[in-house]
């Protein structure tokens, strides 16, 4: 994923429980998003990115919103009301925000949708996922983007980085899987020695039971995936729908519309089809962490 991406930032799960409620509650009064607007005194675009969850929702405007809709059961207008309250905070408050501008503003969406995250399937064409990179890796790459200026700059990034991969080995642990082209074994990445010890890393990481690493391989030919990496992150609440963050040659681009979040699910599944299964894959990068070493 790259830490600039540009596209616009993604909704956390709890501000989009929010708007799903909103919209339903619109929906039932027979309201369309123009005359919700015109009830709030806003525009349409307002009242869709509520909808979307991609806006903190002020009590004002949610008490607001409740009243044009005619919800006046007080256990609602509570609950909704905590929602919101809760969506906010969580904006707010992520250990992330401690290192101000070293994180370009998608970056920080990315990690908090990651820290809710309950699963995260990835292709990755060129890269080691970021949760599974050693910090001299992380460090090599860092400093090939020629993004940060300064050596503390560099490190902050790869302290975020190395703090993201806490969510492996926490009470509740992410439930990651990867599929690898096998160009990523062989890219050398920080030189040979940095290379070896990182594919010694994600023999390590692969035998944990709740990481599955797979190599695609080059004798595989063509296949859906090679155009460019991507994400999706899977939610453990109940009716959340799955996000993708894709890149592209112009940055990377969030997708939440149902359709294409399937699009991107249908070519996980093919890639991991294609892909060698993870014993194989472990002993593929077993051999090429021993050429890196020679």
């Amino acid at each position: 994923m790259s830490a600039n991406a540009t596209a616009s930032s993604p909704s956390t799960v709890l501000g989009r429980q929010l708007g799903d409620e909103l919209r339903r509650l619109r929906e039932a009064a027979a309201l369309t998003t123009a005359q919700a607007a015109e009830a709030l005194d806003c525009t349409k675009g307002k009242i869709s990115r509520i909808e979307n969850g991609r806006v903190t929702v002020r009590l004002p405007d949610l008490t607001a919103m409740l009243l044009a809709y005619g919800a006046t059961n007080t256990e609602l207008r509570d609950r909704l009301s905590l929602l919101a309250r809760k969506a906010n905070r969580r904006r707010r408050q992520g250990w992330w925000n401690q290192y101000g501008p070293v994180l370009a503003d998608t970056y920080r969406d990315y990690i908090a949708l990651e820290t809710m995250a309950g699963t995260i399937r990835t292709f990755q064409a060129q890269l080691v996922p970021g949760l599974l990179q050693t910090p001299e890796y992380i460090r090599a790459v860092t400093v090939a983007s020629h993004q940060w200026q300064t050596a503390d700059e560099i490190e902050q990034f790869v302290q975020v980085r190395l703090a993201r991969q806490e969510r492996l080995v926490s009470d509740s642990p992410l439930q990651l899987w990867a599929v690898l082209s096998e160009a990523v074994l062989l890219q050398q990445v920080g030189g040979p020695k940095v290379m070896s010890a990182q594919l010694n890393q994600l023999l390590i990481a692969s035998e944990q039971p709740n990481v599955t690493v797979q190599i695609l391989p080059f004798s595989r030919g063509a296949h859906a995936s090679m155009f460019g990496p991507y994400v999706v992150l899977g939610f453990p609440e109940e009716a959340a729908l799955d996000v993708v963050l894709a890149d592209n040659p112009t940055g990377s681009m969030w997708l939440e519309r149902e359709a294409e979040v399937g699009r991107y699910q249908e070519l996980f599944d093919a890639a991991r089809t294609s892909a060698l299964s993870p014993v194989e894959s472990r002993m593929v990068i077993r051999r090429r962490a021993k050429e890196h070493r020679a």
